[in-house]
This record gives structure tokens, sequence and C-alpha cells, in this order.
């Protein structure tokens, strides 16, 4: 089953960097220009543009800067964390039914040198987009809740009361990323291996969270080329693509059930369009802004019930080898922080078996998913040509 007639023909990214010299829209740029390389494309080829929740570069500096001729089809998705993966799906969606013919998916930004830091307590307009705004600034900001990792902690917190969680899981996420990344030369933590040792004695900055639960800030941008099927040579199928949100979606504390997500309705979705089940899928790459989150998303997913993902992910079993490799290119916890669209890169490159010492043998069918915003949800499953 195929949701979509269209594949992945190309992927392009930048280095990985903490400080650059290059603006956002020069990083997105080359991006694009590197997706198109990969595919064997001239950039003036491309007639469509999904720009996953970054607004920058402009459709005409893409015109301009790509020397496209006749863009026929243009979109902008803004779910955050979740946009990356939905935003192939809209690109699948327009090639198949026509309305283009080469659609650029990109997503870059300047998260660590610029002015989106996730860190920041300076959560206003100027920083960073913050979902429900004015609900963090009338009621949460004045108790002294800035940041994600606040925000967050909340739903960690009352999940591992609820099911009674061993926080050795969110270890086990931590440092089997981590040794992806250690194989994945485009890493930024490449070269700098964690041990329990030093997970244990980080610090903790927001209960349940040590420093190595939490995601990257980086400096950098990906791109993927989605074109109508036609086997290409560096072709990957998309099966399908979903998007889900929660019942609160600009919120977690007024959820009447907090652990609530988007990707309990999108994840399910993607597997029966696609044609698949839980057990086909050869490894996933799922959005890791902290270690918690790809531990309730397993859940959610369906590869196991809720409160048993710290076993799940034991004994190696989501490492290179395992039954289910997750993140093998370190994702935003090693490899970098590209709001997901990095994940896309490394599936398409797992799927044509380009990857080296972190290869998943006899890939098939991988599994990417997108967490934005308060629970915002999306999932995307690619096939083997």
């Amino acid at each position: 089953m195929n949701q979509f007639k269209a594949e992945i023909v190309g992927v392009g990214q930048t280095a990985y960097t903490r400080g650059t010299e290059n603006t956002e829209s020069e990083q997105v740029i080359h991006a694009a220009l590197e997706a198109c390389k990969d595919a064997g494309l001239e950039p003036s080829a491309v007639d469509g543009i999904v720009m996953a929740w970054n607004d920058i570069p402009s459709n005409e500096d893409f015109i301009n800067a790509l020397g496209i001729t006749d863009l026929r089809y243009h979109s902008h998705v803004h779910i955050g964390g979740a946009s990356a993966a939905a935003a192939v799906g809209q690109a699948a969606a327009a090639v198949t039914c026509g309305m283009a013919d080469n659609v650029l998916v990109t997503l870059g930004w300047n998260a660590y040198s610029g002015k989106h830091s996730f860190s920041s307590a300076d959560q206003t307009e100027s920083a960073i987009y913050v979902p429900g705004l004015k609900i963090r600034q009338n009621l949460e900001m004045p108790l002294g809740i800035f940041a994600p990792m606040q925000w967050y902690s909340f739903h960690a917190n009352r999940w591992m009361h609820e099911y009674n969680i061993d926080p050795a899981g969110m270890r086990t996420v931590s440092l089997t990323t981590r040794r992806h990344a250690n194989l994945n030369p485009a890493a930024y933590f490449h070269s700098r291996t964690l041990t329990e040792e030093d997970y244990d004695s980080s610090k903790t900055l927001v209960k349940p969270f040590h420093l190595f639960d939490i995601s990257l800030e980086t400096d950098g941008a990906a791109a993927v080329l989605v074109s109508r099927s036609s086997n290409h040579d560096k072709g990957v199928s998309i099966l399908s693509s979903t998007e889900g949100h929660a019942n609160y979606p600009d919120d977690i504390l007024g959820r009447r059930d907090i652990l609530n997500m988007g990707i309990t309705k999108a994840g399910p979705r993607a597997l029966e369009l696609a044609g698949v089940t839980t057990d086909d899928i050869d490894f996933a790459q799922l959005y890791d802004c902290f270690t918690f989150i790809v531990l309730r998303q397993l859940e959610e997913l369906g590869f196991c019930e809720r409160g048993e993902s710290p076993d799940f992910v034991a004994d190696g079993r989501i490492g290179l080898g395992g039954e289910l490799p997750v993140n093998t290119h370190g994702g935003l916890l090693s490899e970098a922080h590209v709001a997901g669209m990095n994940h896309i890169v490394e599936a398409v490159r797992q799927l044509r078996g380009d990857c080296g010492e972190r290869q998943v043998e006899n890939a098939e069918v991988g599994l990417v998913t997108g967490y934005g915003d308060f629970g915002d949800g999306s999932a995307l499953v690619l096939a083997k040509n």
C-alpha cells in the first residue's frame, strides 16, 4: 500500500556547527543546492518549495538563488518539530496530484548563534516562536516557567509518577544516540564519547532532566527533494505521511490527559496507510528534543505499552544490531538540532545503504517522527525502492 506516488530523490545538508558566518538564508540555500546535486537535478527545474517551520529564506530568495523559472507550488508548515515530516507529506501530495514535479523541502536555522535559543529565558516575540504565547506570558512566566525543559518536565514527571518509570531508560537513549553519533562524521558530537558515569554525574537542570537528556543547539540546515515516483537511482519511496495534534494543542497543564500527544493519533495512522506494522519497521528516527520523548513515542506508536518503554530500550534493542535501531545518526541529542529534517536525511541514507559503519543491515522500511510545540506530532514511513 502506498499513500503517494512520490519519492525522495535527493538529500542535502550543511556542516553542523556552533558558530557560523553564514546567515540562515545562506544555510538553507546551501542545503537545497546539495539536495539538487545529490538528485542530479538542475536547481532551475525545481517548481515547488515547502518550508518547514522557519520562514527563512523567502520564496523570492529561492527563485533567485536557484534560478527557478516557474514556481508552481509553495507552502509553509508551522508545527514546531513536527514540521519536517509533515512538510514532506505536503510535498508528496503536491507531486502526486500534479501541482508540481520537483519539490524542495527545507529547514534550517542558526539555533546556537542566532536568535533561536531554546534555552533562553527571553521567550518573547523577539526570541523563538512560542505557541500560545499569551498563556505563557500571563500564566506561566510570572511563576518562572520560561523554557521548554520546564514545560516538558510536567509531562515527564507525571508519566514517571503514574507508571513508576525507571529513569535508566532515559540514560539508555542518551548513551545509545551518542554511540551512534560517534560513528557519524557529520555529527557535532562525533569525537565526544559519553559514559554512564558522565551521564549520572551531569547536572540535573530541571527534574528529571540531566544535561544529556536535552537536545543540542546548533547552526545548520538540511533539505530533501521530492519528485514523482520513477524508480530514480537514489529514490526512496514515501509510503505515508500523517500529522496529529494534542486535544489541547497550546497547553500541557490544562489537558485532561497530560500524556495526550499528537503522535498518539499520527503514528498508528501512518503505519496503517503504509500497510505496515511495527514489526515491519527496520529502524526509527524518532524526534528527540528530550530523551523521555523518545520513550513516550515508542509507547504511543505501539512498540510497547505505556510505562514499558524503559524495558523496551534495554539490552541493546535500540542500538545498531538491535531489533529497532533508533536515531542512527545521533539525533537532535548528539548529531545536530535541525528540528528533525536531519532525521529524514538519515532515513533516506539508511534505505540507500550509504551509512557506512552505522548502516542498519538489510534496511527496507524506516519510520521518522516529529514532535512539536506542546504535542503536535507527525510520522513518515519510507521504503527502499
